[in-house]
């Protein structure tokens, strides 16, 4: 009865919200960080997770977070070693970061798959203002990043 009562009240949550449910994402923080199969450190050892990485927080259990990286793996981590500053990984080959949200805008600069892009200011019609390491900033189409 109970279970069955859970269910109901998520899935009117569910249909409510017209099926599309908020995601959380969070970055690992200043040092790298274990990812284990379980809410626990007696769990199996999954990854190491380098800091800055991106991931989609899916759920939370007491200290721990259960959490999706950018191959789709599932994961938990001590909640603690999560920060609110958010991150972006490029997904696709020469991503092109230009000086406005606009495909005709000037190039600032290209960017490698797999580079760690600082999340300067949230998403804007398809577009997230991004800061590398080194200092530049720009926008790069939402499409060729993870993380947002």
């Amino acid at each position: 009865m109970r279970r069955s009562l859970v269910l109901s009240v998520v899935l009117a949550l569910a249909s409510a919200s017209g099926g599309a449910l908020a995601l959380d994402f969070k970055s690992i923080g200043a040092s790298p960080v274990i990812l284990y199969d379980a809410p626990s450190a007696k769990g199996s050892k999954v990854y190491v997770a380098p800091r800055g990485m991106p991931v989609e927080v899916i759920l939370t259990y007491g200290t721990w977070s259960k959490v999706r990286d950018m191959g789709g793996d599932l994961s938990w981590v001590e909640s603690k070693e999560l920060v609110a500053r958010r991150n972006v990984v490029v997904r696709v080959a020469n991503a092109k970061v230009r000086a406005a949200a606009d495909e005709s805008s000037a190039l600032v600069f290209s960017v490698d798959k797999n580079v760690l892009l600082e999340m300067a200011e949230p998403v804007n019609a398809g577009w997230v203002k991004v800061k590398h390491r080194d200092g530049q900033i720009g926008y790069v189409k939402v499409s060729e990043v993870w993380g947002v």
